[in-house]
């Protein structure tokens, strides 16, 4: 049924037409490229008319996409982003030079495939990658960078063919779809490595290295396995999250693959204007001094280990949780990573994924720092902040839909 003709509603039908994994976690996974292909055909294939760069992993490929971008486009090309999930709005999916799509033009096209006939009704994301496309294109955009939703090489983005490739990390995550082993789900992110396309790996696993190693050497493509230990003590020193160290080393080897001259003053600006240029924010953003306040979307178990050793390495006074995950995630594997913290506190968040108390309440009520149950994140961190001395830290962290509370 067609909705009503104004930009809400057609939003509204885009999220509950189809499977969104926003909405529904893993039922929305779609493991073929079907789909996507019979949308861009039908759409012209605008993927055959634009450049990209293609970036996959289980963390850190939101903040390398972005980071990217940022460095583009402060060297005066125009570009398109593509990222998911969004924070506070759809339209943060899709940008062109750190604007948004504007809401009329996802109402028009959602007007647009209402009148295709699908073999199969393609996913909230697939619509989604066809509009970014069909806007990166008609915007003229010199490059585009597309982060993956899901895995790599079943993930409706994988339809593409990159300039250059990137794989930031590899962790456990979503191992109901992409297997319980790192090196299979290695061999799912390896899926973005094209025939002949440079590949760079941010940061070298030994134990899935040979996953990607040998999956290059099948397309007979360039792979480099960038080290923090060789990044330049002057980009050190802007970024001091030892983790978006080597998101950035990653990002800087990406940069020798492109035909284009990036200058150093560029990506100096592109990192210092990296939120004002793409909306970043989420990972380990510092929100208020005096008491501290981080958001972090961290949201798997290496994910939120990393978070939270830099945050304990770092700390002035306490550091205060307040922790909210999906019902999916194994809570059981990541409750024991808060033990050091000084205090631990959950809450339910709106999105119906949120994992409820009900759930979770035996775990956490075993936990030595576990003090209290909260039902509204709003509500949990106003009274936290009345709780906390100034120098200590609350640390706001589990999920991008927890985040996404604090701007709705």
């Amino acid at each position: 049924m067609q909705p009503k003709d104004n930009d809400a509603n057609w939003l509204d039908w885009l999220f509950h037409q189809f499977p969104s994994y926003q909405h529904v976690g893993v039922r929305a996974y779609k493991p073929s490229l079907a789909n996507v292909i019979e949308i861009l055909d039908l759409l012209g294939n605008p993927q055959d008319k634009l450049s990209f760069i293609h970036v996959a992993g289980t963390n850190g490929k939101g903040s390398s996409s972005t980071l990217l971008a940022s460095i583009l486009q402060e060297s005066g090309l125009k570009v398109g982003l593509f990222t998911s999930p969004h924070i506070q709005k759809f339209e943060e999916r899709i940008r062109v030079n750190g604007k948004m799509i504007p809401s009329a033009k996802v109402s028009a096209f959602c007007k647009q495939i209402q009148d295709f006939t699908f073999h199969d009704a393609p996913s909230f994301f697939e619509i989604t990658f066809g509009m970014a496309l069909m806007y990166f294109l008609e915007e003229k955009v010199d490059i585009a960078v597309i982060e993956t939703g899901l895995g790599g090489r079943l993930d409706a983005t994988n339809v593409i063919r990159p300039l250059v490739s990137l794989i930031t990390n590899i962790s456990l995550d979503h191992t109901q779809l992409l297997g319980t082993q790192l090196d299979q789900i290695a061999f799912e992110k390896a899926g973005i490595i094209k025939a002949s396309v440079p590949v760079v790996v941010s940061s070298r696993q030994e134990e899935v290295a040979h996953v990607f190693e040998a999956k290059a050497l099948e397309m007979n493509s360039q792979i480099l396995f960038a080290s923090t230990n060789d990044l330049d003590p002057k980009w050190k020193a802007l970024i001091h999250i030892p983790y978006q160290q080597k998101n950035l080393n990653g990002v800087l080897h990406v940069l020798k693959f492109l035909p284009y001259e990036i200058e150093e003053s560029c990506i100096l600006k592109g990192i210092k204007n990296w939120t004002k240029n793409t909306g970043f924010i989420g990972r380990y953003t510092i929100m208020q001094e005096r008491p501290q306040v981080i958001f972090d979307v961290s949201h798997n178990e290496a994910g939120i280990k990393t978070t939270l050793q830099h945050a304990l390495a770092t700390k002035k006074g306490r550091i205060i949780v307040l922790y909210g995950t999906s019902s999916d995630k194994d809570i059981k594997q990541i409750l024991p990573l808060f033990h050091e913290v000084d205090a631990m506190n959950f809450t339910t968040f709106s999105n119906e994924r949120s994992a409820k108390w009900e759930e979770t309440s035996a775990e956490l009520v075993q936990m030595q720092n576990f003090c209290k149950n909260y039902s509204n994140p709003k509500d949990a961190l106003a009274e936290l902040k009345l709780t906390v001395n100034q120098e200590d830290t609350i640390l706001v962290i589990g999920s991008f839909f927890l985040i996404a509370d604090f701007f709705n």
